[in-house]
């Protein structure tokens, strides 16, 4: 069964959202104190808990991108951290310094619970997903990988996506074949800056 966000967020709370990571992002980078964040003055979606994703792009190409699978702390405060932790802690990218800060581009995802996929084999998996509405992670050993749905657009074919995602986990890209590995979707809300 596929979900999405029980409650779609307003344009006010997108905005709260992409507001709080901008400025998050610009005081991490200037080593200036973090925007305080008062919970009780957060309308309800914002505070109750809920899993994100902040992506973080420059002319068009990726420059950061941090987030979790699972909500564990109240919305907001999860977007304010993994905004920062995507402008300084993507081991991908070297930090982002001050001159960059009105050159990037943030992105919010909100994600969905995790749906676990039972298939048999490979060919029932690749028919299994809904191309550009399904995140994918996949998890075998000890070791996992996710791709946000965003990337089927540079990856549209079910094969060569999952390939993908099994070189980001550190596998053989044909571990998907496998029917050893654990296979889980969910939907994303997401919105970016204007």
């Amino acid at each position: 069964m596929r979900t999405t966000p029980e409650i779609r967020l307003s344009d006010q709370e997108r905005n709260t959202l992409l507001r709080i990571a901008r400025e998050s992002i610009s005081a991490a980078v200037s080593k200036s104190p973090l925007p305080e964040i008062d919970l009780e003055k957060q309308l309800p979606v914002l505070q109750a808990h809920g899993a994100s994703f902040v992506t973080l792009t420059k002319n068009g190409g990726l420059r950061g991108c941090i987030g979790t699978m699972q909500p564990y702390q109240p919305l907001i405060i999860d977007v304010q951290e993994h905004a920062i932790a995507a402008a300084l802690s993507d081991h991908r990218f070297p930090p982002l310094v001050e001159k960059e800060l009105d050159g990037i581009t943030i992105e919010i995802s909100r994600l969905t619970p995790l749906q676990k996929l039972q298939y048999n084999g490979g060919d029932q998996l690749l028919k299994s997903f809904r191309v550009g509405e399904d995140g994918v992670l996949i998890s075998a050993g000890g070791r996992r990988a996710t791709f946000l749905p965003q990337v089927w657009e540079q990856l549209p074919q079910p094969d060569e996506f999952l390939s993908h995602l099994c070189q980001k986990m550190g596998a053989a890209p044909d571990c998907w074949k496998d029917q050893g590995l654990e296979v889980y979707t969910y939907q994303v809300e997401k919105f970016c800056e204007k």
